[in-house]
């Protein structure tokens, strides 16, 4: 194919879109997700001429076949990309290690970021981009005359951080972080609320992390909203985030073939996902031409996904007893019933995969249309298919996709479900039997909860590569959980010197009584106008 340099929405109400466009805007106005609208083949010679490159080397040939040097000259995309990981902790940005050698399963760490989160290796970039792009758009104008860009995301613990850290001090950029109130990590709140910058505006709303997701959406959605304040997207719906995630898939597949000197080695990726964006970015990387067994979808009891891989059925459950969290249900209503089961893993309790989206967009496009159709009545009778998929879900929490589709979908991916308990009997597993002495995060214990089981039915003939993405001081209360008691254990030893002093911080955070748009409109409005935070 082509270099894609420009982007259509899923919902064929929006094409021709350049990068920056499809960045600064976030969601396409008809509510769609941009995509691209040709995947770009890899050079001919890539597995050659990139497997030495660094980490920002191989982001740079990655994002020049979806950038247009047009758009971003290449030495500002090297300038951008530099900057962007010259924040990580490890020279190799996202370090392959090996948890059992003779089991290859592999930990792919994403958590060296100033964050200590995967949502960092996108959110730097991002981050950088907004500003790049704003800066570029105002020069020469006065301070009246200056675009402004006001960023609104939804976080379930760790994309609120980092896209606070990826924008703090940022000029022109307001961002303001909606997280379910008290249902994420004491970590995760003190590194969003301790963050003081003027710019920064974090939103404790009364409701679950699909709740704030859907107010962010609503808000994209309020063309008035829209244009007053210019709104820009950080949460995965955003383009670039996928864009550079992509990077780690090809790092990560070079690491693993020098380690092992095998250049036909293809490994299987394991993701622990919610929002379907991190393992979303390695359905990109194998459809460009990487060679990946296979994709695996790890959730936890919150299954949506694991589901529909199962039954070709995408379906917002009820769920009861105290396990209902208040959610709200497709059409919009509160029914109680309907909700977010919180588990051991809070990032991963979504109840709807915004991304998810996408992939419909590409089962669609591969098999409900026919090569021998032109190419762009393929693309609208993709997006006429997820438009409708899209109001399905929404006025009957659910829809099935045709077996076509579903088969389409199992020939890249499988996936595991992974409950409480065995996200703790891995913990231990992995800590006890290895002479490091490992300590998994619970999200990454998902992960290698799946690839175990996979070794366990099929043998150890395929690397498993588990994305971690997240260091486990994040989440103590899984991890004593899983370790106390345990010789050799001290929660004090997991956790980072740059996390020590957070729980007595100075802290700045605006309640919302109730997960409603129109309250959360008057407090960004309040705050952007100059009221006291």
């Amino acid at each position: 194919m082509v270099s894609a340099q420009s982007y259509l929405s899923t919902r064929g109400g929006s094409s021709g879109f350049s990068f920056e466009d499809t960045v600064l805007k976030g969601l396409a106005s008809d509510g769609g997700l941009f995509i691209p609208e040709a995947i770009p083949s890899l050079p001919t010679d890539w597995q050659t001429t990139w497997s030495t490159k660094t980490f920002q080397e191989l982001a740079f040939s990655l994002f020049s076949l979806y950038i247009s040097p047009s758009e971003i000259p290449s030495e500002d995309l090297k300038r951008l990309i530099e900057k962007s990981y010259s924040t990580f902790r490890a020279p190799e940005i996202t370090p392959l290690t090996t948890l059992r050698k003779s089991e290859n399963l592999h930990l792919l760490e994403l958590f060296h970021g100033p964050t200590f989160a995967f949502k960092d290796v996108a959110l730097q970039f991002v981050g950088n981009l907004f500003e790049y792009f704003l800066s570029r758009r105002n020069e020469g104008k006065s301070a009246g005359e200056k675009e402004t860009l006001t960023v609104i995301g939804a976080t379930s613990g760790d994309t609120g951080s980092a896209a606070i850290y990826g924008l703090r001090g940022k000029e022109d950029i307001s961002v303001f972080i909606l997280h379910p109130k008290g249902k994420i990590s004491p970590i995760q709140e003190a590194q969003m609320t301790s963050v003081l910058d003027k710019n920064v505006h974090n939103l404790a709303v009364v409701g679950t992390f699909d709740n704030c997701q859907d107010i962010v959406k609503e808000l994209f959605a309020d063309t008035a909203f829209n244009a007053r304040h210019k709104l820009g997207a950080v949460n995965s719906i955003n383009w670039a985030r996928i864009l550079a995630q992509i990077v780690y898939y090809f790092h990560s597949y070079f690491a693993l073939q020098k380690a092992y000197s095998n250049k036909t080695l293809i490994p299987r990726f394991v993701v622990p996902t919610g929002n379907f964006g991190d393992v979303l970015a390695g359905y990109f990387a194998k459809r460009m031409g990487l060679p990946i067994e296979k994709l695996v979808v790890a959730t936890n009891e919150n299954d949506i996904l694991d589901r529909f891989w199962k039954s070709g059925t995408y379906e917002i459950h009820a769920v009861s007893g105290k396990e209902a969290e208040g959610g709200i249900p497709a059409d919009g209503a509160k029914a109680h019933g309907f909700g977010v089961k919180e588990t051991l893993s809070p990032a991963m309790d979504i109840l709807v995969s915004s991304n998810f989206e996408r992939l419909l967009w590409y089962l669609a496009f591969e098999r409900e249309t026919t090569a021998d159709q032109d190419l762009s009545e393929r693309q609208k009778k993709a997006s006429e298919k997820v438009k409708e998929m899209m109001v399905a879900l929404k006025t009957q929490r659910g829809f099935s996709v045709t077996p076509a589709m579903l088969e389409e979908a199992k020939s890249d991916f499988d996936s595991e479900r992974v409950s409480d308990s065995q996200i703790v009997e891995t913990i231990r597993e992995i800590y006890t039997a290895s002479d490091s002495k490992y300590v998994l995060d619970p999200h990454s214990s998902v992960g290698v909860t799946a690839a175990l089981r996979h070794i366990a039915s099929n043998g150890t003939q395929v690397h498993q590569v588990c994305l971690s993405t997240a260091h486990p001081a994040k989440f103590s209360h899984a991890v004593d959980l899983a370790l106390n008691g345990i010789d050799g254990y001290n929660f004090d030893d997991v956790l980072p010197d740059q996390f020590k002093g957070l729980a007595v911080a100075e802290k700045r955070v605006e309640d919302v009584a109730k997960a409603d748009k129109e309250l959360v409109k008057e407090v960004v409005e309040r705050l952007l106008e100059g009221g006291k935070a």
